[in-house]
């Protein structure tokens, strides 16, 4: 069996922290805490946990924090995990059962990163991540903000997911801030850091500034394929956020460039056109969706909705809309089949079957 630290950095973590390590308890074989400047309880909660707390300064700059968090590891890897994490019951087993059959040649684990949740809990965004890596194994972290680590040698994709439970904003500024403080330095950014700014722009209302650095970061040719698709994507939301619809689509239809049509762009391509009223194009879009095969190891953002319940949801209101209420019914029932309890699935389920009985 292989052994594993478990590597964190924490700053003011006191309402979650415990609730993650006691998800990692009985799990990892050491828990390194690194506190990068707390004034609350959360070295406090720490201590129940493990005496391998450190102090660190905090740099504006993720990747060093989560290297000294590494530096300290003495197991055969370092997981990350960061305070608003939990691992839940079925993903503790799946962890256990890992460690007991990973093969020591592996360099990196994968693991699914759950971020996203709908109103049942029920998971509407994902990604894969690089969860435990080799200690020793000569990979670090890099990037000030939205770090990473290049995998080297073996890889494995690992069953068990980390869930995203964040229950307090973080700083809604600060990775703009520390990119913009890089660009005043006159660094240069590296192709997925130049994706990356573009999205922080993006989230504070910067449209044009937006558009401008996703251009520049799809014009280079530098940036990886998942990055690429992401970013025509958002040029798509800035074109419509300043009334450029067609340019939006023209964005949209750049994706297929890259690679073939994944089903959140087909469903992104049924919006712009449902938003048009026409509906048989946007019918197209969302059935094509529904045979995208959804890969969630080849690295990209991933929103489960979109291989299921969305195209099929908005299906039966397109052809409701297009007259075809049979139709319409069918895919509200197939819609059923993804979220037997959701409130739109419920309501068209009683409105057909009001048609029913007028027409009976």
């Amino acid at each position: 069996m292989v052994s594993v630290s478990l590597c964190m950095i924490v700053k003011n973590e006191e309402d979650v922290l415990a609730r993650c390590l006691e998800s990692a308890a009985g799990l990892v074989d050491e828990i390194i805490v690194v506190d990068t400047g707390s004034t609350d309880g959360t070295r406090e909660i720490a201590a129940r946990f493990t005496e391998r707390i450190f102090d660190f300064p905090w740099q504006e700059d993720f990747a060093t924090a989560r290297n000294e968090s590494f530096s300290h590891a003495s197991m055969d890897y370092c997981m990350w995990l960061d305070a608003d994490d939990v691992l839940l019951e079925e993903d503790r087993a799946a962890f256990l059962k890992l460690k007991e059959s990973l093969d020591p040649t592996v360099s990196v684990v994968m693991a699914p990163y759950h971020t996203g949740f709908d109103q049942s809990g029920r998971v509407t965004f994902s990604y894969y991540r690089e969860r435990l890596i080799k200690n020793g194994g000569g990979m670090y972290w890099e990037g000030a903000v939205h770090e990473s680590v290049a995998p080297k040698g073996q890889v494995f994709y690992a069953d068990f997911a980390v869930t995203h439970r964040k229950e307090h904003p973080s700083d809604p500024d600060r990775n703009l801030r520390i990119y913009q403080a890089q660009l005043a330095e006159g660094k240069e950014l590296e192709p997925r850091h130049q994706f990356y700014y573009g999205r922080e722009l993006y989230y504070h209302g910067r449209w044009q500034e937006a558009l401008s650095v996703f251009e520049d970061f799809l014009s280079e040719g530098r940036g990886w394929v998942e990055n690429n698709v992401d970013a025509c994507c958002h040029c798509a939301y800035c074109h419509e956020e300043l009334g450029q619809p067609e340019a939006a689509l023209g964005a949209l239809f750049r994706t297929f460039a890259y690679d073939r049509p994944r089903a959140e762009v087909c469903c992104e391509l049924g919006r712009c056109f449902f938003r048009r009223e026409r509906y048989g194009q946007a019918a197209y879009w969302y059935a094509l969706a529904l045979t995208c095969p959804r890969d969630d190891r080849r690295g990209g953002f991933v929103s489960p909705d979109c291989y299921g319940y969305l195209p099929c949801i908005q299906l039966c209101v397109c052809y409701s809309r297009l007259g075809d209420p049979k139709r319409a019914e069918a895919f509200n029932e197939l819609a059923g089949i993804y979220k037997p309890d959701c409130p739109a699935v419920l309501h068209n389920r009683a409105y057909f079957r009001s048609l029913s009985d007028q027409s009976a």
